[in-house]
């Protein structure tokens, strides 16, 4: 195992990048703390697997250092370093039985073979091949084939650390979520650290102790699940994560008041004003519905069993709010906004009071 530094990481796929915009990756300044649980989240094209591949060896990149346990791995090859790395799509050796997939890594390093075997069978126990062992990898069905791909990533004990690269795109649903479990269960067993990459919310949110979000080329936030649904510092990280994500409107901000169109909203404390474009967030969960506050129209209700997803128009704006199963909805509804769901940002970065939040939240482990 091993903390995972990134110091001022930059990659570009050209081979003489002038402009921010020629960076898969602008600057990536953090660390990943020794057995932790870390998920990398973003859109397509936001430079996940790039940073993932830095990590691994796969790619060296074009500017900054990359430490393990403050050594400098730059210069080092994936077997060098020790890592582990499962795919998005399935490696497997098509001629071997599941079981010699599984233990040929650890023979291959020479472990004792009464050791291979219990590893090897706590493993197949864990992602559900112990029925298959004997059985030839090439007869397999995609989902198995992934299957073999994870347990020869969880298999040994003695990596840095392992990377997933959207391991469970050809897994099922319901053994996506037993999967996601059960690797919650190792990371607390062996204190690996582990790295995950993914696009979807709820994989990162169920197995990251901490999520790293990326957007365009950046870490625009790491922090907890809950730091990053209750205070989003960036709007990108508001409506990513929630369904529905964030509602962002925007506002003028007038002393400890923000103009909304014609509607005045009170704010907690007066924000430092800024000429920057400033917006307010304010998650669906915190949308109230009454008879009192600003008025608003119905446009669509979603009923999607234990909730309602109620969308409105609000001063031109289209707004999403949750009400319960069993909550009066008003025919001609008005609308206010839980103070303690409140968010404020200028040019998409959170504002606070007295400050704006310049600073990305790029170093620390996300602190």
């Amino acid at each position: 195992m091993a903390r995972i530094d990134l110091d001022h990481i930059r990659h570009s796929y050209m081979a003489n990048p002038q402009k921010p915009a020629d960076y898969a990756l602008k600057e990536v300044h953090t660390s990943f703390e020794d057995g932790g649980a870390y998920a990398l989240l973003g859109p397509s094209g936001c430079g996940k697997t790039t940073l993932l591949n830095i990590i691994s060896g796969l790619l060296r990149a074009s500017e900054g250092c990359l430490l393990f346990d403050g050594h400098d791995v730059n210069g080092l090859s994936t077997q060098e370093r020790n890592i582990a790395q499962v795919f998005q799509f399935p490696v497997v050796y098509d001629t071997m039985t599941v079981y010699d997939n599984l233990a040929f890594p650890l023979r291959n390093r020479g472990l004792a073979e009464p050791d291979v075997d219990r590893r090897v069978r706590e493993i197949l126990e864990m992602i559900d091949l112990a029925s298959w062992s004997k059985r030839k990898a090439r007869g397999l069905t995609a989902d198995q084939k992934q299957k073999i791909s994870l347990g020869r990533g969880l298999v040994r004990a003695d990596v840095n650390a392992i990377l997933f690269d959207e391991p469970l795109t050809v897994i099922d649903p319901h053994m996506k979520w037993v999967l996601r479990s059960q690797l919650k269960q190792l990371h607390r067993r062996f204190g690996t650290t582990m790295v995950y990459v993914t696009h979807d919310q709820t994989e990162a949110l169920t197995f990251a102790e901490r999520v790293v979000v990326m957007f365009e080329g950046e870490v625009v936030q790491i922090g907890t699940p809950d730091e990053l649904f209750e205070r989003p510092r960036h709007t990108f990280v508001g409506y990513f994560i929630g369904s529905p994500g964030m509602n962002v409107l925007p506002i003028r901000l007038e002393g400890n008041r923000a103009q909304l169109g014609s509607q005045a909203i009170a704010l907690p404390d007066a924000p430092a004003t800024s000429s920057a474009k400033t917006e307010l967030g304010i998650r669906p969960e915190y949308v109230r519905l009454g008879r009192a506050g600003m008025p608003a129209r119905i446009t669509k209700i979603e009923d999607i069993g234990r909730h309602r997803i109620v969308r409105l128009d609000l001063e031109g704006r289209e707004i999403a709010a949750i009400a319960g199963e069993d909550e009066e909805i008003p025919a001609e509804p008005h609308v206010s906004f839980d103070p303690a769901g409140i968010n404020l940002y200028a040019d998409s970065w959170r504002l606070e009071t007295g400050r704006i939040e310049t600073a990305r939240p790029m170093t620390g482990g996300g602190h």
